[in-house]
């Protein structure tokens, strides 16, 4: 039976003060008035029912998804005690799904992202869901059409077509993975029409997922097995609360995709082409593309704010009687909570993760 795994458990940083750990970004109500988990739910609500949708998150985020995802079956939010990177994140899952069908099949997919068209999306799932249902052995990973040479992402390098029995087109053998490239690198990745994005999204038979980590990672399979074999029993909680803490920390990339894409393990890696709009919302700046603007180019989400000779700003405030009021500002980002308020040049958004730090250093966890 297929299935959908939301990857949740991000903490969000780059988007403080509004992200907290009390409520990471995605479970805020940023984009239309709907939080990007509810987004990446309603992408997969169109192809699986929701019984067969399940959410990793942090264990202290369960009762917040739950709220989040009403029609989400309680059972299926899937905590984790503490955040282990993906590939601990990506065999627990696994585990817990083989034991309750030996023959699951997961498409993994991320709860930090804005994908449109939404068709588009499902019908690369369904591509790879048929690659998978050709070729058990699989590890399929999806590959977004660049736009541009991005030098903050990944490549995939795509080889030959696969011949599928339904005839969809759109899915290749990997040839490599490439990390973050240069600017004429990338610029050079894009011209030749062969390298894709890395989406971070994967469909495979758990089974094979968790071969491949009984191979490259045998500590944390013996660990996830642990799990497993408690899963469903008054020792559930006891078992993952000893023994996931002690995972390798490690993402599914470097500890099963790249071995396996050299040819290292029983398994081999695809990609399905998927030309979808991708919009990676982890930072103030990448946000700002889903805001609205002014006729300065001003991105907003304040319900009482007012601007003189200000442009090309990104303001938001949680409060909405709080006025924000800005003279003769330019390419600055505001940002307003009742307890904490950011104000930064947007071409320091990516600084906002080591003050978090700071701040932590200082005071504490009161602001976090």
């Amino acid at each position: 039976m297929q299935y959908g795994v939301i990857m949740a458990g991000g903490s969000g940083t780059r988007l403080w003060p509004v992200s907290r750990s009390s409520k990471p970004k995605q479970l805020l109500r940023v984009v239309r008035g709907k939080s990007l988990l509810q987004l990446s739910y309603e992408r997969l609500r169109g192809i699986l029912p929701a019984n067969q949708i399940f959410v990793c998150t942090a264990s202290a985020h369960g009762s917040l998804v739950s709220e989040d995802l009403p029609d989400l079956p309680k059972e299926n939010v899937l905590g984790e005690p503490i955040g282990r990177d993906t590939a601990a994140a990506i065999g627990y899952c696994a585990a817990v799904l083989k034991k309750r069908d030996p023959d699951a099949v997961c498409a993994v997919v991320t709860a930090d992202h804005v994908i449109e068209p939404i068709d588009t999306f499902q019908a690369a799932l369904k591509t790879a869901f048929a690659v998978t249902a050709q070729d058990p052995g699989a590890l399929v990973t999806f590959g977004i059409v660049p736009t541009y040479g991005h030098t903050g992402l990944g490549y995939i390098h795509r080889g030959e077509q696969l011949q599928l029995k339904d005839g969809a087109k759109g899915a290749f053998k990997v040839l490599a993975f490439r990390e973050k490239p240069d600017k004429a690198t990338a610029d050079r990745y894009v011209e030749s029409g062969r390298y894709y994005w890395n989406s971070g999204m994967f469909v495979w038979r758990a089974d094979t997922v968790l071969g491949e980590l009984a191979a490259h990672l045998p500590e944390s399979y013996e660990g996830i097995s642990k799990i497993a074999d408690a899963w469903g029993t008054d020792r559930q909680n006891a078992v993952l609360e000893e023994i996931y803490p002690k995972l390798k920390k490690i993402s599914v990339d470097y500890a099963i995709m790249e071995p396996a894409s050299l040819g290292k393990g029983k398994a081999h890696v695809a990609v399905v082409e998927m030309p979808v709009q991708w919009l990676d919302v982890g930072s103030w700046t990448s946000l700002a593309e889903t805001l609205a603007t002014d006729e300065h180019n001003n991105a907003t989400d304040c319900k009482t704010c007012l601007f003189i000779d200000s442009d090309d700003n990104i303001i938001l405030s949680t409060d909405p009687e709080h006025l924000i009021s800005t003279i003769g500002v330019s390419d600055m980002i505001i940002v307003h909570t009742p307890d904490a308020t950011l104000v930064c040049p947007k071409s320091a958004s990516q600084r906002v993760k080591d003050l978090v730090g700071k701040v932590k250093e200082k005071f504490g966890n009161r602001y976090q």
